[in-house]
């Protein structure tokens, strides 16, 4: 890593469904976050609702996140259902700047229900963000040691995981000792976007988004409330 990046971690109030209100609340965190890099939670533009429509990166919903991008340089990861050319579907992320959004990671790890939808992502993905290599996860994947290995071996700066974590401290303290596991296992920085309050058929989630550094140490975290967001300087050299 060449130079520092500054990261965002949002937490958004997410409505069900409703992707034209949730992008709007995106844009608004971009705009207040004034970071090179704004992470949102898994699923984020629709809440965790495995009925979903998919959402296209061409939808003109997602024009308030486009026009936040381009006024303050940044890219945006959010989170929805996405529909390949061959009809597959995924749990994916969307890279939004201001030219537009692309797909750039697809869910590797599914687990229940996701399943009877969703096909697995077949690659660990390395997106650049000025200059710096951010290795990307959907929520399962960064429970599973082997898909930060394998992601941390194409050679990355971060591991950046947009989650969705139950409410409660167990769930709160499994969410904490993966982030921090993975940051100390690979000396990289972790930058963890993570649902907070109602998402999709979920009433409650945990929150905590939050980024730790290559010790394992957390070095910022927000608490449990929907519409928290915090941000870190990830140190260049």
């Amino acid at each position: 890593m060449s130079a520092p990046l500054t990261v965002a971690v949002a937490q958004p109030v997410c409505l069900h469904l409703d992707v034209s209100a949730n992008a709007t609340a995106h844009a608004a965190a971009v705009a207040e976050a004034r970071a090179r890099l704004v992470v949102f939670p898994e699923l984020s533009l629709t809440g965790y609702d495995l009925t979903a429509p998919a959402v296209s990166p061409d939808d003109s919903r997602l024009g308030p996140i486009v026009s936040a991008c381009r006024a303050t340089g940044a890219t945006a990861l959010v989170g929805a259902p996405a529909r390949d050319a061959d009809g597959r579907e995924h749990i994916a992320t969307l890279a939004v700047t201001g030219e537009g959004a692309r797909v750039v990671y697809r869910k590797m790890w599914l687990h229940g229900e996701e399943f009877d939808r969703f096909s697995p992502g077949e690659k660990p993905e390395v997106l650049g963000v000025g200059g710096v290599r951010l290795g990307l996860a959907i929520c399962y994947d960064a429970a599973v040691p082997d898909h930060a290995a394998d992601t941390a071996a194409l050679g990355i700066d971060a591991y950046v995981a947009s989650t969705l974590y139950g409410a409660g401290p167990e769930s709160a303290a499994r969410r904490d000792g993966h982030m921090s596991e993975r940051a100390a296992a690979h000396g990289v920085w972790v930058v963890l976007s993570t649902s907070a309050g109602a998402s999709g058929t979920y009433p409650q989630t945990s929150g905590g988004s939050g980024i730790w550094a290559p010790d394992g140490a957390v070095v910022v975290q927000a608490g449990p409330e929907p519409g928290a967001m915090v941000s870190a300087s990830l140190g260049g050299s």
